[in-house]
């Protein structure tokens, strides 16, 4: 049996960041067009394969659902994967959610409250840019909670994910990895590209000072929330095509593993073209 993508990149135990090539591209011999050629031929299976998916939700047929979780540092390329991935597929059963700054009224509730209101139903695939990993990554970077209830945050959100899977979902989590040069180059870029300035922030450079420290973060949010049934995968994200490529076959493999078909008619077919064909005789 040939090894999937997702064993290759899946991490559930320590994880060192810097001793990761960021340009590396695990699983993939070919260059940059055999990547784009190869994102787009996998196209029409992961259509077919989250229409079936978006059916047995539709005719309660299946509780699967599926969740894409994208975390990464700034311009690691969050929504250059969203639109590249989510290109291949019907928009319909997509559900879309991206988590900022807490509003007033969220911080009022739990740190989960407003993630588990975004959760997609069954039969959707959910993708999440940013998620309720950002209540233990900045928070602890910026100190926002004590230190215990950012303990105490890392097993909610083990508990909250296995909930999900134990509810029918499939837990996709992705740390898209890039350096400190990846970064200073695709920030570089934005300042010397008018049409890019709008990506740019000034706060951009006050967190790059605290790299390290993000890193840090990164690194024991994955060792504390990884487990069997919520692996992390980490992408090396230096290479937007490979990136790409590989958040792509991540799902792909994710929804075969699902042995999904189309749910049965809860009718007669031919009694229904019976019909059909009486009434154009008619």
């Amino acid at each position: 049996m040939a090894t999937e993508l997702r064993d290759i990149l899946s991490h559930t135990g320590p994880l060192d960041l810097a001793g990761l090539d960021p340009r590396s591209r695990p699983g993939f011999d070919g260059d940059k067009g055999d990547g784009k050629a190869a994102l787009a031929a996998m196209g029409p299976e992961l259509a077919e394969l989250q229409e079936k998916l978006y059916a047995g939700g539709r005719a309660d047929s299946t509780p699967r659902k599926v969740l894409l979780v994208l975390q990464g540092m700034d311009t690691s390329g969050k929504g250059g994967t969203i639109r590249a991935v989510a290109g291949l597929v019907d928009p319909q059963g997509l559900a879309l959610a991206s988590f900022g700054k807490p509003t007033e009224a969220e911080l009022a509730h739990d740190f989960l409250w407003r993630v588990d209101a975004r959760l997609p139903a069954a039969g959707q695939i959910g993708v999440f840019d940013r998620s309720h990993y950002e209540d233990v990554l900045i928070g602890r970077v910026r100190s926002l909670a004590p230190p215990a209830e950012i303990e105490r945050r890392y097993r909610a959100i083990v508990d909250f994910e296995q909930r999900f899977v134990d509810g029918g979902g499939v837990l996709l989590k992705c740390l898209l990895h890039i350096d400190r040069d990846v970064q200073a180059d695709r920030l570089r870029a934005r300042l010397d590209d008018p049409t890019k300035f709008w990506k740019y922030d000034p706060a951009d450079l006050d967190e790059r000072a605290l790299w390290d420290d993000y890193r840090a973060a990164y690194e024991l949010a994955v060792e504390r929330t990884a487990s069997p049934t919520a692996p992390w995968y980490v992408v090396p994200s230096g290479r937007k095509w490979y990136r790409n490529w590989a958040v792509a076959t991540l799902l792909l493999e994710t929804l075969r593993s699902l042995e999904l078909d189309w749910p049965r008619a809860d009718f007669d077919p031919a009694a229904e073209l019976a019909r059909l064909d009486g009434e154009s005789e008619g």
